[in-house]
């Protein structure tokens, strides 16, 4: 069976699976962050007497629920304990598959763009996984450092930021485009994963031992879950943003395309305070702070604005009002698309070799090369605005073949 075809079924059933899990894990994120900015002091001398130390009372679904939370533990270990982490494991493991798949095992393709840096491709694909790899590092002594000193919060956000800053504009010089974008998402998905495979989960399991053996609890695995779970809160919607800005090409492919990635991200996070900050001024009885996330949405407006076109020229106007021979949209494919869209390698099941199969794939065409603008991929063929305009205004005329 051909190995193309393979990996194509490989592809779509990692990214199913990726999408899955992801969902299930940013889910109970969002709902663990939700329900600790809701909880309340008891007012049940009962439940203070147990150590409860804030409850909530929520309907769903029918019934009512009252979900209670305990500092630093509850005195006897409950006999059904749930755990939160195969959600995260299994993200992790499906996106890394996914991006074996597609990105490591075509690594001259997808990894490597010539005209950003020249280098080979067993380089290109050392350098991204040490992406992975020192960003948890960094991460990491960042947080241990800076964490519990005074404003250290403060600290801890700004140095992290500084970081990604930087590991953003070092990924958009060294590779194409649309794998920095998902090579600095998949950089923060790695440390949130990691997360919670070093210190979420294993100081639970901690405590959780100290507990059966009649110790008392330090609070420390408490503080530092809690700091890291925070922490992936409001990485959730960079890492997002930069997962989806591959279906994007005019996202990636101008010169300041980092700058670009850096402002999405930065109105992901400021959203994402927004919902988080509004959860506690809604116990507190305070207005919901909407500011960070208008802040964010004009960032995002103004990216709109910035990455506009420009307006057409009076020779591009010109050129728009004269009619489009089918003879010079197929001299743009021959020379742009059919290397790889052919009898031979035709890719994701596209030729274009004949004014037939032309005409058949025409809103393929259209799509991927004018509004899309993926392809050619990584404008390898080095295809020109003209052109992509040609292209454009032979599909709005109908795409005649003769």
């Amino acid at each position: 069976m051909d190995t193309a075809y393979l990996l194509d079924w490989a592809n779509l059933l990692l990214r199913w699976a990726h999408v899955i899990t992801a969902i299930a894990w940013i889910g109970s994120s969002f709902y663990f962050v939700f329900l600790d900015s809701s909880l309340t002091k008891p007012v049940d001398p009962e439940l203070t007497a147990k150590g409860v130390d804030g409850e909530l009372w929520a309907v769903h679904g029918g019934g009512f629920y009252h979900p209670q939370k305990y500092m630093v533990a509850p005195r006897q270990m409950p006999e059904n304990l749930h755990w939160f982490y195969w959600e995260a494991y299994s993200t992790w493991l499906t996106g890394f598959g996914l991006f074996t798949v597609l990105y490591l095992f075509n690594a001259g393709t997808f990894l490597v763009d010539k005209s950003v840096y020249d280098w080979s491709a067993g380089a290109a694909i050392g350098a991204s996984l040490g992406f992975l790899v020192v960003c948890w590092l960094v991460y990491d002594a960042i947080c241990r450092t800076l964490g519990r000193r005074k404003n250290g919060d403060l600290m801890v956000g700004a140095c992290i930021f500084a970081f990604v800053v930087f590991a953003s504009w070092l990924a958009c010089q060294l590779f194409s485009g649309r794998a920095a974008f998902l090579l600095v998402g998949a950089m923060l998905a790695t440390t949130m994963s990691a997360n919670v495979f070093v210190w979420i989960i294993p100081g639970q399991r901690k405590v959780v031992a100290q507990l059966k053996a009649g110790q008392p609890v330090d609070p420390i695995y408490g503080w530092r879950a809690k700091q890291r779970s925070v922490h992936n809160t409001y990485f959730t919607l960079p890492v997002l943003v930069a997962m989806l800005s591959n279906h994007y090409g005019w996202l990636y492919s101008g010169p300041h395309n980092w700058a670009v990635l850096v402002l999405l991200m930065l109105a992901g996070a400021l959203i994402r305070h927004s919902f988080v900050a509004r959860h506690k001024a809604h116990v507190q009885g305070k207005r919901a702070p909407w500011e960070h996330a208008a802040i964010g949405t004009a960032v995002v407006i103004g990216l709109a604005i910035w990455l506009a076109p420009p307006p057409p020229s009076a020779a591009s106007l010109a050129a728009a009002s004269r009619p489009v021979s089918f003879a010079q949209v197929k001299a743009v494919i021959d020379q742009r698309c059919a290397m790889c869209h052919n009898a031979q390698l035709a890719n994701k099941g596209v030729a274009l070799q004949t004014p037939e199969l032309v005409k058949q794939h025409a809103q393929a065409v259209y799509q991927q090369s004018v509004v899309l603008r993926l392809m050619p991929f990584n404008n390898a063929t080095q295809i020109t605005e003209d052109e992509r305009g040609l292209i454009k205004r032979w599909f709005e005329a109908g795409a005649p073949v003769n």
